[in-house]
């Protein structure tokens, strides 16, 4: 098998200030490393075998790269682990999700209620993959394709929450003006704008529109995320809270449930913000 159009294959960069993610890399790299010596192959044999760069397999060896998924199947194909290999995939699929963005989603994860605002954008939890792709491709300065494809990984990955039975209750308020601008194209906005349809269907799912005519706005100090956990405690954060930093202390977490309530009542109802989404839908 030919490797010259993988020798240059980088893989994932790891967080040097991710210790949980380090870790996990050591122990699967060193996995890898036992189970390819214990059948007398070296690294030059094993890289030909499953069609990567002599240089990337030393790396993730090492625990200096995050294994590609499809690296995992072609090591535990070659070296015949008996499912060891595989029983890896799922921690090392959480080391590639950026380590913010990991204790978000774990977050997300254990909540009961979230009330979301996003003043720039679709929320992240509502948007279809073309369209996150598409808002990460726009960044500037831009991503390397290795850091879209981890922002992207854990964008989907977030989707989870949907799935959860029973499901938290999601409270979404969406700015017009993010619902109007036709980034990627319009064809790109239609999907965006069905996928908002079919996901305020959803029993647990209130969406909430914020006119651009609406002559006064709670929300102009900057995105709100509040989550609510089973045991009465929540987490909120906000630019204009504690410069965005989570927060737990009641009186902050008040300031935030006062500026979303407020944003709420100023916003359209979710009926009203469906029949608002099936119009723009319509002039797409």
């Amino acid at each position: 098998m030919s490797v010259d159009n993988e020798v240059d294959e980088p893989g994932w960069e790891v967080d040097p200030d991710d210790e949980w993610g380090l870790a996990v890399l050591a122990t699967v790299g060193r996995q890898l490393r036992l189970r390819r010596e214990a059948l007398g192959m070296r690294v030059s044999d094993f890289a030909v075998a499953i069609g990567y760069g002599e240089d990337l397999v030393y790396k993730i060896e090492g625990g200096k790269r995050i294994p590609r998924p499809e690296y995992l199947d072609k090591a535990e194909e070659v070296l015949r682990a008996g499912g060891l290999i595989a029983a890896m995939k799922e921690d090392v699929a959480r080391v590639r999700y950026p380590k913010k963005v990991r204790a978000l989603a774990k977050m997300e994860a254990q909540a009961v209620e979230l009330q979301l605002y996003d003043p720039l954008n679709i929320h992240g939890l509502l948007q279809t993959p073309e369209y996150a792709r598409t808002l990460l491709l726009m960044r500037r300065p831009a991503y390397t394709e290795d850091e879209v494809e981890r922002y992207f990984a854990a964008r989907l990955a977030r989707k989870a929450i949907f799935n959860r039975d029973p499901g938290p209750e999601l409270s979404f308020v969406l700015e017009e003006w993010t619902l109007r601008r036709p980034l990627g194209g319009k064809a790109l906005l239609h999907r965006q704008l069905e996928h908002l349809l079919d996901t305020g269907r959803l029993r647990n799912v209130e969406l909430q529109v914020m006119p651009m005519n609406r002559e006064e706005h709670a929300g102009l100090a900057g995105g709100i995320e509040v989550l609510k956990f089973a045991d009465g405690s929540a987490v909120g954060r906000s630019p204009a809270v504690a410069n965005g930093r989570p927060v737990s202390e009641p009186r902050q977490l008040r300031i935030l449930e006062l500026r979303y309530g407020i944003i709420r009542a100023q916003a359209l109802t979710p009926r009203e913000s469906r029949a608002f989404i099936e119009q723009l839908l319509g002039d797409t």
